[in-house]
């Protein structure tokens, strides 16, 4: 099954760290077939083209996010894949134009206004709605696993809010974010969807935030917990992962087999222990239901996966892919790390290198903080697992 994926990016300026209202600029250095806008004007938008394999999926992401980068270097500024901006004041919002998003601004207010927050969201290929519910219910059980291996938002408006990613708990403030309950058929979903038009909550169907949801306009199921990712490595296994659990929950579907127990209610809890905790202390074990270590789960979620992994051709990337993101470490971590031995800003530039495939972090002493931003076109990957490289 073919994958894609939208990428969401802050608009930095470099010499502060600070969100800035540019993105009608950086787009119209770019194809809006690949780049769009968000609700906020710091906030740009890449989709992916549709792949078989990781690999082209890696070699997209990477050229994309150079392309990115050099659109916004040669306005001075820098792109950053996180879930927050490590300095980014909570009023420092601005609305992008249009009558949808002026519509969310004026009904969601504060909500609305502190959306300063960025995701990376999986497409998958899925035969046609009626599976995609019944794979939604099956494969939701292991999205806080997922999440974990995405987070990276420790900080917000400049403080350490103690959580792996923060957006996730700013996300969840809108009506219908966060887990998705079980329907026993597409049909009494699209009734859901309709009555919470009906009733104002949200103004049209793309507006179900669940954590997995069939897509409002592709033939796909489109995951969406995840933060967005500094180091593309980290999306592409979040890809593989997510492809594998929807390809056995698509099999276990057409067999009519039973997949999922219609018990979700412990689910948000295992979110909020993914937000909190990321890689570095215990997730919810979705086998038992009890506190396990992350590395413990993460490679329970593995071994369940490698058939099918390895069906697809997958499972040496994303066994490596996995073992090195359990060895460095979730982005939230690194970034803390980087925090307490300088600063945010040196946070922030740690963001930036990793957005656009550098592995080098320092900011040089000689311009102190001033540094000017520059184009890495052809640097993106250079520290790539050699399985994603040629």
């Amino acid at each position: 099954m073919r994958i894609g994926v939208e990428e969401e990016f802050h608009i930095l300026q470099v010499e502060s760290g600070l969100l800035v209202p540019r993105a009608d600029a950086v787009l119209r250095r770019l194809p809006r077939r690949t780049f769009t806008k968000e609700l906020h004007q710091s906030t740009v938008e890449s989709n992916s083209r549709v792949h078989a394999t990781l690999g082209g999926l890696y070699a997209d992401l990477t050229r994309t996010r150079r392309r990115l980068d050099a659109a916004a270097s040669s306005l001075g500024l820098a792109v950053v894949a996180a879930g927050t901006a490590p300095l980014a004041p909570a009023a420092s919002g601005h609305p992008t134009a249009g009558a949808r998003y002026r519509h969310m601004v004026e009904e969601y207010r504060q909500v609305a206004d502190e959306q300063l927050i960025c995701g990376a969201q999986i497409h998958v290929d899925i035969p046609d709605r009626e599976t995609a519910v019944g794979v939604m219910c099956a494969v939701s059980p292991w999205l806080p696993v997922l999440l974990a291996l995405s987070a990276s938002s420790p900080f917000w408006q400049g403080a350490d809010t103690g959580y792996a990613s923060w957006r996730t708990l700013l996300w969840q403030r809108w009506p219908t974010a966060g887990p998705v309950g079980c329907f026993p058929s597409v049909a009494d979903y699209d009734a859901v969807v309709r009555d919470l038009v009906r009733a104002g909550v949200i103004s049209d169907p793309g507006m179900i935030y669940y954590d997995v949801r069939p897509s409002a306009h592709l033939r796909t199921l489109e995951l969406r917990i995840c933060d967005a990712c500094p180091r593309a490595e980290t999306v592409v296994l979040v890809a593989g992962l997510f492809r594998a659990l929807v390809t056995e929950a698509i099999e276990l579907h057409a067999s009519g087999a039973v997949v999922c127990d219609g018990r979700h209610e412990w689910l948000r809890g295992a979110s909020w222990r993914a937000a909190r905790s990321g890689l570095e202390g215990a997730l919810v074990d979705p086998r038992t239901h009890r506190e396990a270590p992350a590395a413990d789960v993460v490679r329970g979620l593995l071994a369940r996966s490698r058939p099918t992994l390895e069906a697809h051709g997958d499972w040496r990337t994303v066994r490596d892919l996995t073992e090195a993101a359990l060895a460095d470490g979730s982005a939230a971590e690194r970034m803390r790390r980087k925090a307490r031995e300088e600063d945010l800003l040196a946070c922030t530039d740690l963001l930036i290198a990793d957005t656009r495939g550098e592995r080098r972090h320092r900011r040089p002493a000689s311009v102190g903080r001033r540094r000017v931003a520059r184009s890495t076109a052809g640097a993106a990957g250079s520290g790539a697992p050699k399985v994603l490289g040629s």
